[in-house]
């Protein structure tokens, strides 16, 4: 059973094609990761999942409800968080939540206790009586995300939900999500935080100029480009040329340098293998190394092989 279905999903804008036959499907209950750099067509998906945007050609279904035909059943359906903090500034955050909970149709001691429950969930009690214009950034975007729940909806939809939250806030916010699966709602996931994707989702669909790029869990991915990733750290910054130079020979890929902390990493076939055989190099060339790393790929190498950049470059919306 899929809460959420999309079949070739085709937008437009002039000569633009911000999606190109988009397919995606989430079981009920589990987490679906969308990733793509900026300009991918990650947020147009989810408008036109959440009924604000017409797609040119293609079908969806929310919770059950045609995102055409059905659009006013799609949105009783899910909560959504998108990547901008949704809240009135002149009310407090108990205020902004019982609102929502009113208009969603709740009596008013149900939206009372649903807004007080929240606020709590977030940690936002002690800010609960406060205007929100007086929050900050953070707050705002955990406020608003408490403001996605307030209807208990059977799907939510998080665009980049932890934008702007420091550590505590983002694991906090994880933590909500994961309480939000086990008690069976289903959630979608757009995120440029791979470690997100990775702690959270099911499966993950990565989008690309408007086409779907790759599928499958964060470890088929992971497994699809191989290999490992070696990192070397230098003793002294005149050896980072070198070092850069012998990576190249024995990794299967382009070296990344990091001048301040005289680190170069690159993936490797072979791991161990290739770990020895720079060593052996590198001791031929007099270069000190420091300290030595070999890792499993991260959705980061994934991200990089796919898209060629990473996720905080490419086009900008």
């Amino acid at each position: 059973m899929f809460a959420v279905q999309a079949k070739a999903l085709v937008k437009t804008y002039g000569s633009t094609r911000a999606l190109d036959g988009v397919d995606l499907s989430i079981p009920t209950g589990k987490v679906l990761g969308l990733l793509g750099p900026n300009g991918a067509g990650k947020t147009t998906t989810v408008r036109i999942l959440t009924t604000l945007l017409r797609p040119d050609s293609g079908e969806a279904e929310v919770a059950g409800h045609d995102v055409l035909a059905q659009p006013d059943a799609v949105r009783r359906s899910i909560g959504l968080s998108g990547q901008y903090a949704a809240v009135d500034e002149n009310l407090t955050g108990f205020e902004n939540l019982y609102m929502v909970g009113r208009l969603y149709g709740s009596k008013k001691a149900a939206a009372k206790s649903r807004a007080r429950e929240l606020l709590a969930r977030f940690r936002l009690e002690d800010a609960a009586d406060r205007p929100a214009k007086t929050y900050s950034g953070g707050m705002r975007r955990r406020l608003d995300l408490a403001g996605a729940l307030v209807a208990e909806p059977t799907v939510v939809i998080l665009d980049e939900p932890t934008t702007g939250l420091d550590p505590r806030g983002r694991i906090d916010t994880w933590e909500v999500i994961k309480e939000l699966v086990a008690d069976g709602t289903t959630v979608l996931l757009t995120t440029q935080y791979l470690e997100e994707a990775d702690q959270l989702a099911d499966s993950i669909v990565v989008i690309d100029k408007g086409k779907v790029i790759a599928r499958g869990t964060a470890d088929e991915l992971k497994q699809e480009i191989g290999g490992e990733r070696l990192e070397l750290v230098v003793a002294n910054t005149s050896d980072l040329a070198m070092t850069t130079q012998v990576l190249t020979e024995v990794g299967s890929g382009t070296p990344t340098v990091d001048e301040h902390t005289r680190k170069v990493d690159v993936l490797v076939e072979g791991g161990p293998k290739a770990l020895i055989e720079a060593l052996r190099r590198l001791d031929g060339h007099g270069v000190a190394v420091q300290d030595v790393a070999l890792h499993r790929p991260t959705l980061d190498d994934v991200f990089l092989s796919l898209t060629g950049h990473a996720t905080d470059e490419g086009e900008k919306k």
